[in-house]
């Protein structure tokens, strides 16, 4: 199972938020460019990337920040938030992001994911942002009666490789994540699924393990030091 620490970046600056909540943002004394160098410091290989701005507004707002840390560090890049366009996706990995998350623009506009699939593989994945098993979209601010368990598997369906898997009512928290959910995604052999949102401790992670998911992103956990970062690699094996 491969980690993924996360950077989520709001004006170019580390934050976490609460639930997806914009309104409950911690701001982190260190920049998006600090944060992934000690990450690759500590043994880290991926890396996981949000444009909070992006995720609202539909622009790669933060994308000079982002082409930054991936020109500066020697790790595998995964980037959402924002991205809506192949023009887009395409900038991102030809600055060397190695794989590109689409979120709303999944759900606003399906054929989109279709397209993009068929000219970027695997380079493609999708975030499934979850409520109560429902769709959240724009940035978590809107709710839809989409289940979010069905929607993977037509992304499964439709040929997409990578399902990154959140529930918002976990993120943040710092209270565990929804393990079940992931269960029922693995044993129902939906496509990779990562598991994002709430994870909070190492016996999580290896219950991860065992369970066949194929990353664990790390957020608030590692910035508040509930995990320690190198021990979660060592967990994962990766």
């Amino acid at each position: 199972m491969k980690i993924f620490p996360a950077i989520d970046i709001i004006k170019g600056e580390v934050v976490r938020l609460k639930e997806g909540d914009y309104n409950q943002v911690k701001k982190y004394a260190v920049t998006p460019l600090e944060a992934a160098t000690e990450f690759a410091e500590k043994g880290a290989k991926y890396l996981h990337v949000v444009d909070l701005d992006g995720a609202k507004s539909g622009n790669a707002d933060n994308a000079k920040t982002i082409e930054k840390i991936v020109s500066k560090c020697n790790m595998f890049v995964e980037v959402g938030g924002g991205i809506r366009t192949l023009e887009q996706i395409e900038k991102y990995i030809d600055c060397g992001v190695k794989r590109v998350i689409l979120g709303t623009v999944a759900v606003k506009d399906y054929p989109f994911v279709e397209k993009a699939i068929e000219k970027f593989d695997n380079r493609i994945a999708v975030g499934v942002d979850a409520y109560n098993e429902k769709v959240a979209i724009n940035g978590w601010l809107d709710k839809t009666e989409i289940n979010s368990l069905e929607f993977c598997e037509r992304l499964k369906l439709s040929g997409v490789t990578n399902v990154i898997y959140t529930d918002i009512s976990k993120d943040g928290m710092m209270n565990g994540t929804n393990l079940e959910v992931y269960r029922v995604l693995c044993q129902a052999k939906y496509p990779q699924i990562t598991a994002s949102g709430g994870i909070s401790s190492l016996k999580e992670i290896q219950i991860l393990k065992e369970m066949g998911v194929y990353a664990a992103i790390l957020g608030k956990s590692l910035y508040e030091g509930a995990i320690d970062l190198s021990q979660a690699i060592s967990i994962s094996g990766e």
